[in-house]
């Protein structure tokens, strides 16, 4: 799973925290996946404020820099 951006769309305390500001909101369920790598600027909150406990789980790495030059380089890495 490859995620671009993304803070509280993909934000796990949405459906597991029932305390959580956040919870009930509709997310995508990406920290299911097998592995996720998350392409962000920073390690900063989307618009909640919500901390995201997605980026310490074991199945997900963080790829830090601006997402377009990030995923030109993966593609080219691919196509070599």
């Amino acid at each position: 799973m490859l995620v671009i951006g993304a803070n509280d769309t993909v934000n796990p305390a949405a459906a597991e925290d029932p305390g959580s500001p956040i919870a009930g909101m509709p997310v995508l369920e990406v920290w299911k996946a097998r592995h996720v790598v998350i392409l962000k600027r920073g390690m900063a909150t989307g618009y909640s404020g919500v901390e995201n406990p997605l980026f310490f789980k074991d199945n997900s790495r963080m790829l830090f820099g601006d997402a377009k030059e990030s995923i030109d380089k993966l593609l080219a890495g691919l196509r070599d």
